[in-house]
Formats: C-alpha cells, sequence, structure tokens
C-alpha cells in the first residue's frame, strides 16, 4: 500500500485524541488518524468498519476499542485479501505487539473496557478523559510500529 513517507507519530496521536474529542468513538478516531495522516489511497468509509468496537465492541465493555482500531489499521497495512497469503503472520505479530504493549502501557494490565473503565460513572463520562488518551496512546504506537516495519521517517525525531 502507498503512503506518505514521513509521518509526526506525536501528529498521529494528537489527532486521533481531537477526533475522539470532536465526536468519534476511540476505533474510528484511531483508524481516522492512521488514515489520514498516513495519506493512504483508501475510502473514508474504512471508518466506518470500525463504528462498532467502541466500548468494548457494542458496548459491551470486552475488548477496548482503540486496541480494535489499531488492529484493524494494522491490517490495512500489512493484512491480506487472498486466502493462505502467509504475510498474515506479520499481521499476527503486530497485532500481539500492540496487544501486549496497551496492556502495560495502560497502568491497568487490561484490555477488558470494563476493567479499565470501572471506577468512572459512564453515564456521566467520567471515563472520556482516559479514553481519549487511552485512543492517543494506541494511535501513536500504531504509527511507531508503521513506521518501523516501512521504514518511514518519523520526523519527530528531527
Amino acid at each position: 500500500m502507498e503512503c506518505k513517507r514521513e509521518i509526526s507519530v506525536s501528529k498521529v496521536r494528537k489527532d486521533a485524541e481531537e477526533l475522539f474529542r470532536g465526536g468519534f468513538f476511540c476505533s474510528e478516531a484511531v483508524v481516522s488518524a492512521i488514515r489520514s495522516n498516513f495519506e493512504l489511497d483508501i475510502p473514508e468509509e474504512v471508518i466506518s468498519m470500525a463504528s462498532g468496537f467502541p466500548v468494548g465492541i457494542g458496548r459491551s465493555k470486552c475488548l477496548c476499542g482503540a486496541v480494535s482500531g489499531g488492529v484493524m489499521a494494522i491490517g490495512l497495512f500489512f493484512g491480506r485479501t487472498v486466502q493462505k497469503d502467509p504475510k498474515v503472520e506479520k499481521t499476527l505479530e503486530l497485532s500481539k505487539e500492540l496487544h501486549d504493549w496497551f496492556k502495560v502501557a495502560n497502568g491497568k494490565n487490561a484490555l477488558c473496557c470494563r476493567i479499565l473503565t470501572k471506577e468512572f460513572d459512564m453515564g456521566q463520562g467520567e471515563h472520556k478523559e482516559q479514553c481519549i488518551r487511552f485512543t492517543g496512546l494506541v494511535a501513536g504506537k500504531v504509527a511507531e510500529m508503521i513506521v518501523r516495519e516501512l521504514g518511514l521517517k518519523n520526523t519527530d525525531e528531527e
């Protein structure tokens, strides 16, 4: 997939946070920030594929939606479209890397939305700032991984 060769990982993180603040949910914000910052020539409808993942998949409070969006973004770059294509192994490897990293990075040793938000009153929106931060963390990590794997330039390191 063709993409921009120079990326600001910090801008990806910030954009994802702003997209969440502006009305997207976590998974949508991650996919949208990756799509726009890497200038992917794919329809914006790909963002709609992430619309069912917020609040732990359809508000079921299972897997964190930001992580779901991150795995979707990894798939955009490294996923397969043909059966038995061995490149699926890279996708699985990177998805596990994101999973394991986020479990530590969020400070709660969890990926379950129910656990990540248990101290908040969801009805009052108390979780939103934490979820915005988690969304930015995931988008930034995914951008770092894509930059690393594709040999792109992170302009933050200039």
